[in-house]
């Protein structure tokens, strides 16, 4: 019998808070992976799949550039500068795609 195996889910412990809900990435993995000297947004991204997942990082990208700013010491507006946040042009119908 040949199984397909199953995705890890890391059971991530109270005291370290999920920053991205979609990829399951903490808090802690964010600010060793920013002492590691992943020290931009597209760097974070890159590394941990942060904003990759089903909400396109419309909640966890802001957390994860005010986590930036507070541990580089850099302001807010320097770190959102870093990102090109690109959302569809313009809403386009589903059954457009289905060939309909």
């Amino acid at each position: 019998m040949n199984r397909r195996a199953s995705p890890v889910t890391r059971h991530p412990s109270r005291d370290d808070p999920i920053v991205c809900r979609c990829e399951e990435v903490t808090l802690s993995e964010v600010v060793r992976a920013i002492r590691e000297g992943y020290d931009t947004l597209e760097e974070l991204k890159r590394k941990l799949r942060v904003g990759m997942g089903p909400c396109q990082g419309r909640t966890c990208l802001p957390l994860l550039a005010r986590i930036l700013s507070r541990e580089t010491g850099r302001p807010l507006d320097e770190v959102m500068e870093e990102i090109s946040i690109r959302p569809p042009l313009i809403p386009t119908p589903f059954d457009l795609w289905r060939g309909r």
